[in-house]
């Protein structure tokens, strides 16, 4: 069977087909699943169009007692039967195997949408579906039920099938739905100027429903547009997007003390990336950080990313951009934004707080996306296996390199070969010094014995232009790259 995605909806290729996939398995038995990603990415509107397509059923939890929660459960599957009067539950496990029934005849999404309330009220509840979906059990061995479990606590969902977990071992597909890469966002949004659409996402980021739901669809008109867009949707206190971010800790229910959360994305924000960093910014030890930093990372809201040369350091990321451009430009000056009547003012004082501490760092993390991803793989010789940042070591200079993108290869020995070394400069127009600089590291590297050093090729990626130097360099040295902002957006599909 064909399950045809709805015309309206907007990419999600990928996650589409394997839903349908799931939703169609001509296997016997029932079947579970799990789906997970943060809020606003378009879940609920996969799998509602996923059972208007299929004929399949679909519940939405709220955040009530376990009681009330059974009471309109039964009430919405009587809906979808045509039953005359409400189903009547004295338990979940007579709940869960109403919805093994409705697979009886023929294969049948189920979804039990926002599944973390429903467990809050009563923990005993994926105890109970693992029993349900034990093996050799009639109600689960005489049903086609595909059973799709949703939610947006990605801490939660996470543990699902995690350790000892009651579920784990039980689900046959588990699938997160991210945000929109940097090119799916500019298309999204409309935005063709790809300076433009950069800027976009580094304060929105990929999250569907900000353009449609929070922002109303309105979308820059132009480069001289994008700072009275600001205006008049981030920055309003009107705006739907004007709180949002302190509201992305509210959907975790292990964050008890939000302040100190707020605190650890406000020293990442501020650039203090290490553990180190953050402890001093906090004016905490290092060792106290431990919970907040793996709490914070399973919501998926940081990222802890290791040295590409040295994996003992480590850094952390904030993976929501809307996130770091709270906490970099209108926290500090939160309460004249409440107040203020125009913030045209506030805004052009805090250009250097959003240009060094947003859109640099976001830059720098589009390209090393890029060419993870997206860079045609002859651009360094090969297919990128892993990317990330790095430190190299200059001990005749006693000094530290930072090279903002270190790509490696896979060659047929399993080893790692160092394909490109690369600098990224948002607001600087590149030059001979940034080669020679990138130059002196790789030599430092080969030195070092790093396999594939010598022939690394250098990158330059910037979002203001190269000098003519560099670009008759660039023509006649095929080791030197140069990759501006519209190549960012061009190249293969996303692998």
């Amino acid at each position: 069977m064909t399950v045809t995605k709805p015309p309206g909806m907007f990419d999600r290729e990928r996650e589409w087909r394997a839903l349908a996939s799931f939703a169609t398995d001509p296997g016997a038995g029932a079947t579970l699943g799990i789906v997970s990603g943060r809020r606003r990415q378009g879940k609920t509107y996969l799998l509602r169009a996923l059972c208007a397509a299929t004929g399949g059923f679909y519940f939405s939890a709220d955040e009530a007692a376990d009681r009330e929660s059974l009471n309109r459960l039964g009430v919405t599957l009587a809906e979808h039967t045509g039953a005359p009067a409400p189903f009547t539950f004295d338990t979940w496990h007579a709940a869960i195997d109403a919805l093994l029934a409705l697979g009886r005849e023929r294969r049948i999404p189920v979804v039990i949408d926002e599944f973390p309330y429903l467990v809050r009220a009563n923990p005993q509840l994926p105890s109970i579906i693992q029993n349900a979906f034990a093996p050799l059990r009639p109600e689960r061995d005489d049903s086609r039920t595909a059973l799709l479990l949703c939610g947006s606590a990605m801490s939660f969902m996470g543990r699902l099938l995690s350790g000892n977990a009651p579920l784990r071992g039980r689900a046959g597909l588990e699938l997160v739905v991210h945000t929109l890469d940097h090119r799916l966002a500019a298309e999204f949004w409309g935005v063709d100027d790809p300076v433009t659409a950069l800027k976009v996402n580094a304060v929105v980021g990929g999250t569907p429903a900000y353009r449609r739901e929070f922002a109303r669809d309105d979308i820059p008109a132009g480069p001289d547009d994008f700072d009275d867009w600001v205006l008049r949707t981030v920055l309003s206190p009107a705006s739907a997007l004007f709180r949002e971010a302190r509201y992305l800790l509210a959907d975790e229910p292990d964050m008890q003390n939000t302040s100190l959360y707020h605190s650890v994305l406000a020293a990442i924000a501020g650039g203090n990336t290490q553990r180190g960093g953050i402890a001093s910014y906090l004016g905490r030890k290092s060792g106290d950080l431990a919970h907040p930093l793996t709490v914070l990372e399973d919501s998926g809201l940081i990222l802890r990313e290791p040295d590409a040369f040295r994996a003992n350091r480590t850094s952390f990321r904030i993976a929501e951009p809307l996130m770091t451009f709270y906490h970099a430009v209108m926290r500090p000056i939160w309460s004249d934004l409440e107040h203020t009547r125009d913030a045209t003012r506030l805004w052009q004082r805090s250009q250097r707080r959003f240009l060094g501490n947003v859109l640099g760092p976001h830059f720098e993390q589009v390209c090393r996306d890029w060419v993870r991803h997206m860079a045609p793989p002859e651009l360094f010789g090969d297919y990128a296996n892993v990317v990330g940042a790095g430190t190299v070591h200059d001990r005749s200079g006693m000094t530290t390199h930072e090279v903002d993108l270190v790509t490696f290869g896979l060659d047929d020995d399993d080893r790692r070969p160092l394909l490109a070394i690369g600098e990224a400069k948002w607001g600087e127009r590149m030059g001979l010094g940034h080669v020679e600089r990138l130059r002196r590291i790789r030599t430092l590297l080969a030195a070092q014995g790093r396999h594939g050093a010598i022939t690394a090729r250098l990158a330059c990626f910037s979002a203001a232009g190269f000098t003519d130097e560099l670009i008759e360099t660039a023509a006649r040295d095929d080791s030197v790259v140069l990759i501006g902002a519209a190549d960012l957006y061009q190249g293969p599909e996303r692998s």
